[in-house]
């Protein structure tokens, strides 16, 4: 037998032990992720209709200065802290005025929506995070990433996220090294109950495989455990985002003192908003914008593109509230690759990066893993011994796989399982679970069952 032939004879057993312990433990987790990432990717849609008397005007084709549309909004929030505009982005869009005020939420601002066109209010909502995400759309993202269960919850999304990627490799592995007369990327029409819930099970993992990784590998990056993990190799590796520098020197802003100092007591002079926005415009900021109002005295304006479609519009410059002045540009261009793949990650992720074409493609990957998972647990039921067993389940596969290993794959993969686990915390610690689980179950029924020569009773002893 050729020597990688060999090496996968020797590790399919292994795999499917490990991806029927997997699939059972960590399928109910991958299928709640599933459904509501699916119908997180209907969201944007569904937003504009909700609150479209809100965040959507009729065009006159004329609109009046900056200054005044964030006067009408302070004049609708007479307490809150000023800290940032996003400009209406095109014609029929409302201006938001984003306010900090008591009883929000970590990343929440109030937004204030103004009518370019004649600086009236339509509304005020609470908007979440970079995406500005308002109410609805805010709620399904928590569901999506912590059942509103608050900190705690997220252990569900990162635990679907850790295993997911494991889970669809070891299973495309099986998939394409068993014996099978069949095709293995078109679903079998005939044959048993059991041998055609495989061949959908395997057929559109198999199309969907990427979209799984994906899928796994952006959802690590807002973990809790994971994420700092990934926060941490990108600082060492200099892989961060850049940002503007903020800081003024003592020329550029003589006579600002007591004048610019949002967060405290004092906004910005309106017409200074007018100033930053013709100033980053003229740096070539044509996409959306967020003008974030200087945090103390001292500090600049800063203007960043918050467009998330392709292609993607992230330039950003501070702006000197008196003169106007760029004091800093930073361009999406010069962005490390690794903060470029990150940026168009998280964008594809939440289904803005293509627009309704990324949408879908959330939608059938999302749906695919949901029949994945129905599918598993079939054939689960499917394999269950029938002669006067009815309600039980499917056997495992049997115990003692990694026995037929050879040393050093056996090292390589302790290594692996190691390193995996400690850059993936929940996946190591469920992982270390499944053995002890398995280990108690296994020396249970060895002091249960009848006596068995010595080499049979270490055999059970063992995974």
């Amino acid at each position: 037998m050729p020597p990688i032939a060999d090496a996968l004879s020797r590790t399919r057993p292994l795999l499917v032990r490990l991806h029927f312990y997997a699939g059972i433990v960590v399928g109910p987790f991958l299928l709640i992720t599933a459904l509501t990432g699916f119908v997180y990717a209907l969201a944007p849609q569904v937003e504009n209709a909700l609150y479209r008397d809100t965040m959507f005007v009729e065009s006159s084709g004329t609109t009046v200065p900056l200054s005044e549309q964030v006067t009408a909004a302070r004049e609708r929030q007479p307490e809150g802290t000023l800290l940032a505009v996003r400009p209406a982005a095109g014609p029929g869009d409302t201006t938001r005025v984003l306010f900090d005020v008591p009883g929000l939420g970590e990343s929440e601002r109030l937004a204030v929506f103004v009518n370019p066109a004649n600086a009236a209010v339509t509304g005020e909502l609470t908007a979440y995070g970079s995406s500005g995400a308002l109410p609805f759309r805010t709620w399904l993202s928590r569901l999506h990433a912590n059942l509103h269960l608050g900190e705690p919850g997220r252990i569900y999304s990162e635990l679907a996220a850790s295993w997911l990627w494991l889970v669809a490799l070891a299973g495309l592995v099986l998939w394409w090294t068993g014996r099978r007369t069949g095709s293995r990327v078109r679903v079998e029409r005939s044959g048993s109950a059991r041998r055609r819930t495989l061949s959908w099970h395997g057929v559109l993992g198999t199309w969907v495989i990427l979209g799984m990784l994906f899928l796994s590998a952006t959802g690590l990056t807002w973990s809790r455990f994971a994420g700092e993990n990934v926060s941490d190799l990108r600082s060492s590796l200099a892989w961060k985002t850049p940002a503007v520098s903020t800081a003024l020197t003592a020329a550029d802003h003589v006579g600002h003192e007591g004048h610019t100092m949002p967060g405290g007591a004092v906004d910005p002079v309106v017409g200074e908003w007018d100033q930053t926005l013709q100033s980053a415009r003229s740096a070539q900021l044509d996409g959306p914008l967020e003008i974030m109002a200087p945090k103390k005295a001292g500090t600049s304006f800063v203007a960043q593109e918050i467009g998330k479609a392709w292609p993607t519009q992230a330039d950003a410059v501070a702006v000197d509230p008196m003169s106007g002045k760029v004091t800093d540009v930073v361009r999406f261009a010069d962005y490390p690759v690794a903060a470029k793949l990150s940026r168009w990650g998280i964008d594809a992720h939440m289904g803005l990066l293509f627009g309704l074409a990324n949408q879908l493609l959330l939608l059938i990957v999302a749906g695919t893993i949901v029949a994945m998972v129905v599918w598993g647990y079939r054939m689960w039921w499917l394999r269950r011994p029938t002669r006067n067993h009815t309600l039980r389940f499917g056997r495992p596969a049997r115990r003692g796989t990694w026995r037929e290993l050879p040393i050093p794959a056996l090292l390589t993969v302790l290594v692996l399982a190691v390193g995996v686990g400690l850059f993936l915390p929940l996946l190591g610690v469920s992982l270390a679970a499944f053995v002890v689980v398995d280990l108690a179950i296994g020396f249970y029924r060895w002091r249960v069952s009848a006596p068995q020569p010595a080499a049979k009773e270490s055999d059970e002893l063992l995974v």
